[in-house]
């Protein structure tokens, strides 16, 4: 299962808003097959291990198939897994977990059983939901999975007093960001960033050409530059996110350069980021990073979008009193009515701390 585990990982970047799974069929104590779901619309992982035991010309009847999701049962884009299973004459199926699905949800157990095969199931079961969070997420509620990301100095600064901000975390954390921009299928900025530091938001693995996300910007009135890199199409899919007081002349042209362009309701006279969630979802958009600003950020958690954090920490002390934060806005008045992390994790990424947490709801 742990090798069934890091198989499913690789599908990082290319199955949204499908899962990551794996699979490995043993027989005789020996791994004889494997596969992942390597990009949605292809073969699941099931299939693909069957496709390996091929190539490898070996007998997989009588063989043990651990697979860290409960295979399908139903016709989508791909034929139902659990019949290959049954096909394919396998004895035994360890599951990771079931999936919640409503279309799966325990059938692919029922098929698998019914057909005489043994099934256990529940291995590596917070591991793997913790793999799959994204996709848990979606499939029960259609919203987008959130995560915050943020890097600050050690004295709880984004930036130097003068707006520098080159490079507050180190090479590791920043290569880490990366991924996170490969693994999430969008990534939200406001749209003071895009003024200030005019980003591609792209994504630059070190090893490997990864996925660009679909780039999001918040801008209630449309202030964002028409020659901003962000809205070069051609790079990545760009949404622009505003409100019924932006001019409609500037909707128009954006939509003219290819930039989608989403009118949410108000909160505050801003865009509500709760509807715009629903959109998004909507959309099949099922993870988002936020790389906002101080205000963005604290807009997101005051609204309940955010899920995760991800913190970096870097060993250096800038101060100043004018020098930005993380999380700005209005702020909480009294320390007991903090918004606290659950189920933390805490890592090295070279020289930084990874604080790494969920928000509850």
């Amino acid at each position: 299962m742990q090798l069934a585990i890091e198989l499913a990982a690789r599908g990082k970047g290319g199955v949204n808003p499908n899962p990551l799974v794996g699979a490995v069929i043993v027989k005789d104590g020996n791994v004889i097959a494997k596969g992942w779901h390597e990009r949605c619309g292809e073969g699941h992982a099931e299939v693909n291990a069957f496709k390996n035991a091929v190539e490898e010309n070996v007998n997989v009847e009588g063989a043990t198939m651990y697979v860290t999701l409960e295979p399908c049962s139903h016709f989508g884009k791909t034929p139902p897994c659990a019949v290959a299973i049954i096909k394919n004459k396998i004895a035994r199926v360890v599951i990771g977990q079931m999936d919640p699905n409503p279309i799966v949800a325990g059938r692919g157990i029922k098929m698998l059983k019914d057909a005489g095969v043994i099934v256990e199931c529940g291995l590596f079961e917070d591991e793997l939901k913790y793999q799959n969070r994204v996709f848990l997420n979606y499939v029960q509620h259609k919203l987008p999975w959130v995560i915050m990301k943020t890097a600050m100095t050690l004295d709880g600064k984004i930036a130097a007093y003068t707006g520098d901000s080159r490079w507050v975390s180190s090479e590791e954390s920043r290569a880490f960001t990366h991924e996170l921009r490969n693994e999430l299928q969008a990534i939200m900025v406001g749209v003071d960033t895009v003024i200030v530091d005019n980003p591609e938001l792209t994504c630059r693995l070190q090893d490997r050409k990864g996925r660009n996300p679909i780039r999001v910007v918040v801008d209630s009135t449309l202030r964002i530059p028409l020659d901003a890199k962000i809205l070069d199409t051609s790079v990545a899919r760009t949404i622009v996110a505003t409100t019924n007081r932006a001019d409609e002349k500037v909707v128009e042209e954006l939509k003219s350069m290819g930039v989608e362009v989403i009118i949410t309701k108000q909160n505050n006279k801003r865009v509500c980021l709760a509807d715009l969630m629903q959109r998004l979802g909507y959309l099949e958009i099922d993870g988002l990073l936020l790389e906002g600003g101080a205000s963005l950020n604290y807009s997101a958690i005051t609204e309940g979008i955010v899920d995760e954090v991800i913190s970096f920490i870097a060993p250096k002390i800038v101060g100043g009193a004018d020098a930005k934060t993380p999380v700005a806005g209005e702020g909480i008045a009294k320390m007991n009515d903090a918004i606290e992390l659950k189920d933390i994790k805490v890592s090295q990424m070279g020289s930084d701390i990874m604080i790494n947490g969920f928000i509850e709801k």
